[in-house]
């Protein structure tokens, strides 16, 4: 193997792609109800922030059950929706979607969620809820210790906020709208 050297100066710092952004955005729902005007909106959001990564995270209807106590389309049936919402806009590279919740195949703490992206994804992580989503996970009595690792990004103006969201209310703000 061959070895160049390189003379820099002092305090240089290697930017390997100046233009890509830094940060994760993390489409964190069920996508059941969510429109391909809405995904774009998420997208245009992420782009206008210059995030680095753009990540569709679907949920299992397992773990939409028990966060809603409603039932959910399977899995698989959101998944491919996703993933041909993403071929026809040509987004391959711009937006993963990840299939974690997929391969576990059973209900996953939004913990165990948050502990996966964090190991895998870029930080900051912001993640991108509905606000129904956010006063979910404001239920949780894990919503503290992740809130001071992650922001949150609400696809609309809540009407009612729970009391734990409205305490940080400095890491939460509302994304772009239509």
């Amino acid at each position: 193997m061959e070895r160049s050297v390189r003379s820099v100066p002092h305090g240089h710092v290697e930017e390997t792609n100046p233009s890509s952004g830094k940060g994760t955005m993390v489409y964190y729902d069920t996508f059941e109800d969510v429109t391909d005007g809405q995904l774009e909106i998420a997208v245009a959001t992420a782009k206008s922030r210059s995030f680095a990564k753009v990540v569709l995270y679907p949920l299992h209807e397992e773990t939409a059950k028990r966060m809603w106590k409603r039932s959910f389309a399977p899995y698989y049936k959101r998944e491919d929706r996703l993933f041909d919402w993403r071929s026809e806009r040509g987004l391959e590279e711009a937006v993963t979607v990840e299939n974690w919740e997929g391969k576990r195949k059973k209900y996953t703490p939004i913990d165990a969620a948050l502990r996966h992206i964090a190991d895998i994804y870029p930080s900051p992580l912001f993640l991108y809820v509905s606000p129904e989503t956010a006063n979910a996970f404001a239920s949780f009595a894990s919503f503290e210790e992740w809130i001071g690792k992650l922001r949150l990004i609400l696809n609309d103006a809540p009407t009612d906020v729970h009391p734990k969201l409205e305490k940080f209310r400095h890491r939460w703000d509302i994304g772009e709208s239509s």
